[in-house]
């Protein structure tokens, strides 16, 4: 079935936030553990809600205050850290242009993403914003995806989710979607092939090529 709506992840898909996340998880384990962790173990996390990956790694019971130091060290820090991967912002534009619907579907709160997308010029330029704010379940669980849908008003035979990380492309098998992984993921080589995703897109205008002929 043709596709006619787009899902675009915020982190590491539309935005290069990996130094600001991983600057804040530095600080949360200094604060914490007196230590600094492996920027790959991080990395493993990315795409993951904050709160669970929190709770993995600090326990139940520092859980919130781990979540409140991290998010405030990252607040005064993200617009300055963070910067669009290059043409993901001429791709959003040319989707809507070619009449595609096309959302933003996200595990950050509502309020970063939107300081993000404001950054990029980018706020008026979305049908839809799901955040993790209006989710009781989160990736790989298809939710987010399915809120989305109903946003849209597509099935999702006809939707296509953008992604980086396991939790994005296994949140579109799970809702019955499309996936396209994007090729500057910091997820291993040997992980993309294993998350099997329909495409594996090298660059934005990548991207939109395998949208049009599908």
């Amino acid at each position: 079935m043709k596709i006619k709506a787009v899902m675009i992840d915020f982190d590491g898909t539309l935005a290069n936030t990996n130094g600001a996340i991983i600057k804040s998880f530095q600080h949360t384990y200094r604060t914490f553990l007196g230590r600094e962790e492996d920027e790959r173990i991080i990395k493993s996390s990315f795409g993951e809600p904050l709160r669970i990956t929190m709770e993995k790694i600090f326990g139940e019971k520092l859980r919130d205050e781990a979540v409140n130091v991290y998010r405030s060290f990252q607040q005064d820090r993200f617009e300055r850290l963070i910067e669009i991967f290059p043409g993901m912002d001429t791709l959003v534009e040319s989707l809507r242009e070619q009449g595609y619907k096309v959302a933003l579907v996200t595990s950050r709160l509502r309020e970063s993403a939107m300081l993000g997308i404001e950054k990029f010029g980018l706020e008026n330029s979305f049908d839809a914003i799901t955040t993790i704010d209006e989710l009781t379940k989160h990736k790989p669980d298809p939710e987010a995806i399915n809120v989305t849908l109903k946003k849209l008003n597509v099935t999702a035979e006809e939707a296509v989710m953008i992604g980086d990380s396991k939790f994005d492309i296994l949140c579109a098998a799970n809702a019955g979607c499309r996936s396209v992984l994007v090729d500057w993921s910091v997820a291993e080589k040997e992980e993309r092939k294993r998350l099997n995703a329909d495409y594996i897109a090298k660059n934005a205008e990548d991207i939109i090529r395998w949208i049009n002929m599908n």
